[in-house]
């Protein structure tokens, strides 16, 4: 398995696509609510492609270089997981030509960008199902789903009972994938929007389609129509069995998420945990499957990066530790300039572009961030190496090592001012070697003994070699 070169040296960017920017006030509904309305699971607030393609200068500015768009087809709801119509686009987000013009400015600008899909199930405006619902047990589409009695009863409370649905919600049907029909259908949605430019598909549940052989047909025709194209896949485990040939190039690390929030946020963990922790996670996959692990803090899933961590040195810590892992890391929507959130749909508000709303010093340091990791090799491509722990101290350092060089970084989570000394020796660490601050712009030279560090309460430094 060969992944994707680009992806390796990407910056994401996550974007929900109605709470992002409203470019074309045309294709909104009629009761819309006004931007910025607290979120809720039924409200529109009018977000477009025509806004996203508005505010590539304001992306292109931070330095993320791909998109992660939620989904963006037919659907009744902001989220779109219930998918209508998979060859068009949702009227209130455009028509095919927004879309044609946002993925010809994104390529003329070098930006990728890989759109949500969700095969496991639809919505019941679906065609197939309405059929269904319709003509019952004479329905052409019987297979289509999977039946245990009629009448369905797909509307009103309670779950659902008389077919399968994602989480036994009513309105999310899941597809009989079994059925050559479906698999046609799913099939062909995947190769025609690849065809038409999008730089990959990130998979919604893909577990809940527990078929090896769909996976690989799902592939196999992705890649024909791009051999670049980007596979992601949504698991929330270390699951190395969905990584590889038949499967996806890489997954959603959340695994990694889980550990950092623990021992930066929560204080759950010891230096010397979160080290064993991380090194369990990363030794499950080959050196390429890391680098295509799509590493997030925030999603649309989760409560946001600054309503999980408050405290600024510590969100400045996680952003670092989270630059610094192997696997392309992943900015939602916002977080970079402070927006709250806690568990969705909170977590969808809309962007404030009034630049007073925002937390200038995060979004000044998100950018130096990326800039960085765009500098620096050995952070996008470099093995993950542990250097030292010391529980006593709390602190832990580790390293990203590529050839000729070493970055490496140390995080404190004591509470007062700390020093340690990281060893002489490896790549560009050798005594009278110069190693820089880069954020800091800060240069000393490596000694004999190597270079005394000194940490402040609850931070983090990164060196790499002059």
């Amino acid at each position: 398995m060969t992944v994707p070169d680009w992806v390796q040296d990407a910056v994401f960017y996550q974007i929900f696509p109605d709470r992002f920017a409203n470019g074309d006030p045309s294709n909104d509904p009629v009761n819309v609510q006004p931007w910025g309305s607290p979120p809720t699971l039924w409200g529109f607030q009018g977000g477009d492609l025509r806004g996203i393609l508005q505010r590539l200068d304001y992306l292109q500015d931070l330095g993320v270089t791909a998109l992660y768009l939620n989904p963006i087809f037919h659907a009744s709801s902001n989220h779109r997981y219930n998918t209508i119509d998979y060859y068009r686009l949702d009227p209130r987000l455009g028509r095919m030509e927004d879309f044609e013009a946002l993925i010809d400015a994104l390529h003329r600008r070098d930006l990728r960008v890989i759109l949500d899909g969700v095969f496991n199930h639809s919505g019941r405006g679906f065609p197939a199902f309405v059929d269904l619902l319709e003509n019952e047990e004479h329905s052409a589409f019987r297979d289509w789903y999977h039946v245990l009695e009629f009448p369905l009863d797909a509307y009103g409370s309670g779950k659902a009972e008389r077919y399968r649905a994602w989480w036994d919600i009513k309105s999310l049907p899941k597809f009989n994938t079994s059925n050559p029909e479906v698999r046609r259908l799913l099939l062909d949605v995947a190769r025609f929007w690849i065809e038409r430019g999008a730089d990959g598909w990130r998979l919604d549940v893909p577990n809940e389609i527990d078929d090896d052989a769909f996976w690989a047909e799902f592939r196999d025709a992705v890649k024909r129509a791009n051999p670049d194209a980007y596979l992601l896949g949504e698991i929330w485990t270390v699951d190395p069995r969905w990584v590889g040939a038949g499967h996806f190039d890489g997954l959603m690390n959340y695994p990694v998420r889980e550990a950092m929030l623990e021992f930066l946020v929560g204080d759950q963990l010891k230096p010397s945990e979160f080290a064993r922790r991380i090194e369990a996670i990363l030794s499950a996959y080959s050196a390429d499957q890391l680098l295509a692990h799509y590493l997030p803090i925030g999603t649309h899933d989760t409560p946001r990066a600054r309503t999980l961590c408050p405290d600024g040195r510590r969100l400045h810590q996680m952003w670092l530790v989270q630059f610094c892992m192997p696997g392309p890391p992943g900015v939602y929507y916002g977080d970079e300039i402070g927006l709250e959130g806690d568990k969705d749909p909170d977590c969808r508000r809309a962007f404030p572009w009034d630049p007073q709303a925002w937390n200038a010093d995060l979004r000044t340091f998100a950018r130096s961030l990326i800039q960085v990791r765009k500098a620096e090799p050995a952070l996008r491509r470099g093995e993950y190496r542990p250097i030292l722990t010391d529980d006593e101290a709390g602190l832990m350092a580790f390293g990203r090592t590529l050839g000729e060089r070493e970055a490496r970084l140390v995080v404190s989570v004591s509470d007062v001012t700390r020093m340690t000394d990281l060893p002489a020796g490896g790549a560009g660490w050798e005594p009278g070697r110069t190693v820089r601050q880069p954020l800091r712009n800060e240069t000393r030279q490596v000694s004999n003994r190597g270079l005394r560090v000194q940490v402040e309460p609850r931070g983090a430094q990164l060196w790499v070699p002059g």
